[in-house]
C-alpha cells in the first residue's frame, strides 16, 4: 500500500529523530561510563601512591608462602579499610595475600593483564570480570621492588557495580528525557508534516480539478513559503489555460457548427488516406447513413474512383485537384470535387470539399431542352403556315376546295403559335414573382363542381365516365377564383387526353385542417417511374407524339405546379405504366388573415 505524504513525513522525521539520539545516548553514556572508570582508576591509583608510601614489611615479602605473614595479613587489613580490594603478587604470579579470599585458593595470576602491564611498565589496569568473587572489578597494579628480592605486585581493586549503577541511574534519565524529547518533537514534527501534506493534497486535489476541466482558483494560504509562491503560481496557470480552452472551444464549436451546417460536405483525410473529420453533409452526399468515424480508411468509405484518386493526387504532392462526381442510378445527383493540400502538423493531409451542382447541372439540361423544345415547337406551325401560304401563294388560292382547308391549317397553326407564346409569357411571369392573386374564400364543392362541367363534354366524346368523390364537411380554401381552376382543370384535361375510351376519371378531396388536398385520378396509359421527377418541367413530355397530336404545349403541368406553389400548396404524383395516374395537389384553408390580404403575389 502506497503511503501518503503525512507518514512519509512523519516517518521521516521519527527516523531522524531516532537516527540523532541513538548515537547521542551511546556516547553519552559511553563517555560517563569512562569518566567512571577514569574517576575510580585515579581513586585507586591514589590508594596504591599511599600503600607504596608505606609498603608492607621487606621480610614478609622476601619468604614467599601461601599462607601470609601476620603482618602482610595486617597491612593489608589496614589498606583495605578504604573500601577497595587489595591483592600482594609476586612477580611469578603466586597470590601472597588478598584482602577478600584466601590466597591458598587463588589460581595463579601470572597471565592477569594488569599484571603484566604493572611488571613490565610499572603500573597497569584492567576492567574485567573477578573469577574468585565473581563480580565486575577495576583493577589497578603497581610494581613495587623489594630490597634484595624480586618485585611484587600490588594489586587494587573497585567493584564495578557502583560504576554500573550511576551508568543506569544516568542511562534512565538520559533515556527519560531522550523520550520526553522524542514525544514533544515527534508531535511538533507530525503536526508540522501534517499540515504540510494537507497543503500539498490541496494543491493535488487542485490540479486533478483543473485536470478534470474545474479551473476554479485555490485560496492562498497566506504561510508566505514555497507552496504559497506555488499556489500562486498553479492559479495563473489555471486561469490562462482557461481563457486558452474558452477560446479553443469557441473556436472548435463555431467550426463545427459552420462545418456541420455546410449543404457542401467536408473531409480531412490523413497522409495514410484515413479519415480525420467528415460532416454530416459528406455522409448524405456519398449514402453513407452517418458520418464515418475519424480513422476510417478512405478506400473503404468512398466508393468513388475519381475522389480517391483525386484525394491521392494532392496527397502525393499536388497543391489542389478538381474533379466532378456522379452518385445515383435513377435519380442522378452530380457533385464538383475540391481536394486541396493542408498541412496543419509534420504530417501533410488533405481537405475534400464536396459542392452539389445537380441543380446547376439540371439547369443546365433545362436550358439546352428549353431553347430546342421552344425551337421545335415554333419551328414546326412556322413551317406549316410557310409552306401552306406558299401553296397558296403558287395558285391554290384559285382552288375554293384546298383554299379553305389551306386556310384553316394555317388558323389552327396560328392558334396553336398564340396559345404557346401565351404560355410561355404567363411562366415568364410566374419565374418573376409577378402572379397577382385575388385569395378570396372558395367553396371546395362548387370549385370541383366548375371544372367538372367543362370536363363532360370531352370525356363523353371518349366515352369516359367521371365522378367525384367529396368529403363532407371540407373547409372552404383560400384560392384565387380566376386562376386556381387553371390547375385542376388542367389536370382533367390530361387525365382526358392520355385515358383510353371506356375508363375512369375521379376527383376527390380531403382536409386534415389545415389544406385541403385534391387528387385527380384516371385509368389512362401511366408514367414511367424515370419520368414522373421532370413531368413538371416546361416541354417535357413523356409521349411526344401523342402530346402534338392532342395539341399540348406541353408547358400546362409547368403552369400548374407553379400557381399551385403561389397558392401555398403542393403539387405531386403518384403513377404506374398500364394501371393509371393520381395527380395530388394542396390549397391551404381560408383563414382570417387571408381576407386581412386578398391581394397576393
Amino acid at each position: 500500500m502506497r503511503l501518503n505524504l503525512f507518514w512519509k513525513l512523519g516517518f521521516a522525521f521519527f527516523a531522524l529523530l531516532i537516527a540523532v539520539l541513538l548515537p547521542v545516548d551511546y556516547y553519552a553514556e559511553r563517555n560517563l561510563r569512562l569518566d567512571y572508570e577514569r574517576a575510580g582508576f585515579d581513586e585507586l591509583s591514589a590508594i596504591a601512591r599511599i600503600a607504596l608510601a608505606s609498603p608492607p614489611p621487606a621480610s614478609a615479602l622476601t619468604t614467599p608462602s601461601r599462607s601470609p605473614s601476620p603482618a602482610l595479613r595486617d597491612w593489608v587489613s589496614r589498606m583495605a579499610a578504604s573500601n577497595v580490594r587489595i591483592t600482594v603478587i609476586t612477580a611469578d604470579g603466586l597470590v601472597l595475600a588478598d584482602s577478600q579470599s584466601d590466597p591458598q585458593t587463588m589460581e595463579n595470576h601470572a597471565g592477569r593483564p594488569e599484571i603484566r602491564d604493572a611488571l613490565a611498565k610499572g603500573e597497569g589496569q584492567s576492567v574485567r570480570h573477578s573469577v574468585t568473587i565473581n563480580r565486575d572489578l577495576l583493577y589497578y597494579a603497581a610494581r613495587y621492588s623489594v630490597p634484595g628480592a624480586s618485585p611484587v605486585v600490588l594489586r587494587f581493586a573497585t567493584p564495578l557495580g557502583t560504576v554500573n549503577e550511576e551508568v543506569w541511574a544516568f542511562r534512565r534519565r538520559l533515556w527519560l528525557s531522550s523520550l520526553i524529547m522524542l514525544i514533544v518533537t515527534g508531535t511538533v514534527s507530525l503536526l508540522i508534516s501534517r499540515s504540510f501534506s494537507r497543503r500539498v493534497e490541496r494543491l493535488q486535489s487542485f490540479s486533478r480539478r483543473v485536470a478534470e476541466g474545474d479551473f476554479r482558483p485555490i485560496e492562498a494560504d497566506r504561510s508566505g513559503d514555497a507552496l504559497e509562491a506555488l499556489a500562486a503560481s498553479l492559479n495563473d496557470s489555471a486561469a490562462h489555460l482557461d481563457r486558452a480552452i474558452r477560446t479553443l472551444t469557441e473556436e472548435r464549436n463555431l467550426s463545427s457548427a459552420i462545418l456541420g451546417s455546410m449543404v457542401e460536405g467536408v473531409a480531412v483525410v490523413n497522409s495514410s488516406e484515413r479519415l480525420v473529420f467528415a460532416n454530416e453533409g459528406f455522409a448524405e452526399i456519398l449514402e453513407l447513413g452517418v458520418p464515418p468515424q475519424a480513422g476510417s480508411s478512405l478506400v473503404e468509405t468512398v466508393r468513388q474512383t475519381e475522389l480517391i484518386e483525386a484525394a491521392r493526387s494532392v496527397l502525393q504532392g499536388a497543391p489542389r485537384v478538381e474533379a466532378e462526381i456522379v452518385t445515383g442510378t435513377l435519380r442522378q445527383h452530380f457533385f464538383a470535387a475540391t481536394v486541396a493540400s493542408v498541412k496543419a502538423t509534420e504530417d501533410s493531409g488533405a481537405v475534400i470539399v464536396l459542392h452539389d451542382i445537380t441543380d446547376l447541372r439540371k439547369l443546365e439540361r433545362v436550358r439546352r431542352d428549353f431553347v430546342a423544345n421552344v425551337s421545335h415547337e415554333f419551328k414546326t406551325p412556322l413551317t406549316a403556315i410557310q409552306g401552306f401560304a406558299e401553296t397558296l401563294l403558287a395558285g391554290a388560292m384559285d382552288d375554293p376546295q384546298n383554299r379553305i382547308r389551306f386556310l384553316q391549317i394555317i388558323l389552327d397553326h396560328s392558334r396553336r403559335l398564340a396559345r404557346l407564346t401565351d404560355d410561355l409569357l404567363e411562366l415568364s411571369r410566374m419565374d418573376a414573382d409577378r402572379v397577382d392573386l385575388e385569395l378570396d374564400r372558395l367553396s371546395v364543392s362548387q370549385f370541383v363542381q366548375s371544372c367538372i362541367e367543362i370536363t363532360q363534354r370531352s370525356a363523353a366524346e371518349k366515352n369516359l365516365r367521371v365522378s367525384v368523390n367529396l368529403k363532407t364537411s371540407l373547409p372552404d380554401i383560400a384560392a384565387d377564383r380566376r386562376r386556381l381552376p387553371e390547375v385542376l382543370q388542367n389536370l382533367l384535361d390530361n387525365a382526358v387526353q392520355y385515358t383510353p375510351s371506356g375508363g375512369r376519371i375521379t376527383v376527390s378531396a380531403s382536409s386534415d385542417g389545415d389544406e385541403v388536398e385534391f387528387t385527380v385520378s384516371d385509368t389512362g396509359i401511366g408514367i414511367p417511374k424515370v419520368d414522373q421527377p421532370r413531368i413538371f418541367e416546361r416541354f417535357y413530355r413523356v409521349d411526344v407524339a401523342r402530346s402534338r397530336e392532342v395539341g399540348g404545349t406541353g408547358l400546362g403541368l409547368s403552369i400548374a405546379k407553379h400557381l399551385v406553389e403561389a397558392h401555398g400548396g403542393r403539387i405531386w404524383v403518384e403513377s404506374e405504366v398500364g394501371q393509371g395516374s393520381q395527380f395530388h395537389f394542396t390549397v391551404p384553408v381560408f383563414q382570417a388573415q387571408h381576407a386581412a390580404s386578398r391581394p397576393a403575389r
